[in-house]
């Protein structure tokens, strides 16, 4: 018996990709895609790119490993160097790993260390939010409130608690787990730390725009300032999942710039090295560094981290976002993808809302324009939207159970910040007619 893939996907046809360039996808029959999705809102400086190649080659040439407890090396010190001005971190002392998820367990064991080493030991609980999506190992699912991920698993799960979601649009619905306005989401978040009891909470982590699971939802203006003012007022660390909206994805280098706040711990992947290397970070302030260094270091590590080939592939990404203004490019972009969403699909009764910022872009379906209804999910809009899209040769991202744990369908939008002029025109002009295709069905097979 030979060996075999286990997929992602229950497709057992799918086409094998052989090459990208740009905002397009290659497969072997000769067959173009276009990645409006970056892939899973991953790739910002585009496909193809062969100064990073060279970058990567020439590195792993020289260096392709050392372990980090013996070494340190030049990609990597230059690297912390480069991209600490550029966090929303006071201070930041970087700490690389192999992706989102092993970053989120890093940031939440680096919280755990920074309070021991404190002698605060009590505090071990950390809040997070309905609606969130934080990675798939244990740790980061349990921090995660995104039921349909988290039902098979939910035995293992449990140590973490979840306030309400910023999502104004479905805030009051039943079971939504949303709130609208900054006064309410400030006064659950202080109720869930005064519940858990004095000195027992250890950090908050939340997305600064929500990503995957809530499709681009945007928070009240004055939320982030004022969420961070409560914790620090109780001792909690405030650690901001970047991991979607950094690099700038949101047409800021990273989410939190919108609202001028500071984390005391970021959550870095995806747009850092733009899916040519597996790569990640957690960025601590400088107090929490000292703090776990004076108490004899930090008890964790991976066999991966600390990698100077993917530091070396991730300056020379932040090299292309620098010189080609990527970032302003993201919101200029950005800007004229909404509009044209909102030209072509505006009036449309089952398109609820378009959203986001930067490039960065999500879609809200409903059964029900004025009511907000969601189709229920036996429909699979979302499924139908995906699969017509990409039979028309553009590749969406999707989510489903955002109205109530179970019902719910979005598309989000994420681009390489190369895309061009016609090439949004094209993703709007396939995706409206995708859109209105699945929605009529889902609408009949309701009626």
């Amino acid at each position: 018996m030979t060996g075999r893939v286990f997929r992602r996907s229950l497709d057992p046809d799918l086409p094998v990709a052989v090459e990208a360039s740009g905002s397009t996808i290659r497969d072997s029959t000769g067959r173009s895609y276009l990645d409006a999705a970056g892939g899973a809102i991953v790739v910002n400086v585009g496909h193809g790119r062969a100064s990073i190649a060279r970058v990567l080659a020439d590195q792993a040439g020289r260096l392709s490993y050392a372990h980090g407890s013996a070494f340190t090396t030049e990609p990597l010190e230059a690297y912390a160097a480069e991209i600490g001005p550029r966090l929303p971190v006071e201070d930041p002392a970087i700490y690389p790993v192999s992706g989102g998820s092993e970053a989120i367990e890093t940031a939440l064991k680096l919280a755990r260390a920074y309070h021991v080493a404190r002698g605060e030991t009590e505090r071990w609980t950390v809040l997070s939010r309905w609606g969130s999506y934080h990675g798939n190992s244990l740790g980061a699912l349990d921090l995660s409130g995104r039921p349909p991920l988290r039902r098979p698993y939910e035995q293992w799960l449990g140590r973490f608690s979840h306030v309400s979601a910023a999502y104004p649009y479905r805030a009051g619905d039943p079971d939504s787990h949303a709130l609208a306005t900054t006064d309410e989401l400030v006064a659950e978040l202080e109720a869930a730390i005064a519940d858990a009891g004095s000195g027992s909470v250890a950090a908050f982590v939340a997305e600064p725009i929500v990503g995957a699971t809530l499709a681009a939802a945007i928070p009240p203006e004055d939320y982030w300032p004022r969420i961070a003012e409560v914790c620090r007022l109780h001792g909690v660390l405030v650690i901001a999942d970047e991991v979607m909206t950094g690099f700038g994805r949101t047409g800021r280098w990273f989410g939190l710039d919108h609202w001028a706040t500071r984390a005391d711990i970021v959550v870095a992947a995806k747009g850092a090295t733009s899916g040519y290397w597996p790569f990640g970070f957690v960025a601590a302030s400088g107090a929490i560094h000292s703090a776990v260094i004076g108490h004899g270091g930090f008890v964790h590590g991976f066999t991966y981290s600390h990698a100077p080939a993917g530091a070396a592939v991730a300056r020379e990404v932040l090299r292309i976002i620098d010189e080609e203004e990527l970032v302003e490019a993201s919101r200029v972009k950005g800007d004229r993808l909404r509009s044209l969403l909102d030209e072509r699909l505006g009036t449309n009764d089952h398109v609820g809302e378009v959203r986001g910022r930067g490039l960065l872009v999500g879609l809200e379906l409903v059964a029900d324009r004025s009511t907000r209804r969601p189709f229920p999910r036996a429909a699979r809009v979302t499924e139908a939207i995906v699969r017509g899209a990409r039979e028309a040769g553009v590749l969406v991202y999707s989510g489903t159970g955002n109205a109530n744990g179970v019902d719910g369908d979005t598309i989000l939008l994420g681009p390489p910040f190369v895309v061009t002029q016609a090439e949004l025109e094209q993703v709007v002009d396939t995706l409206a007619i995708a859109i209105e295709r699945a929605t009529a069905l889902g609408a009949a097979a309701r009626g």
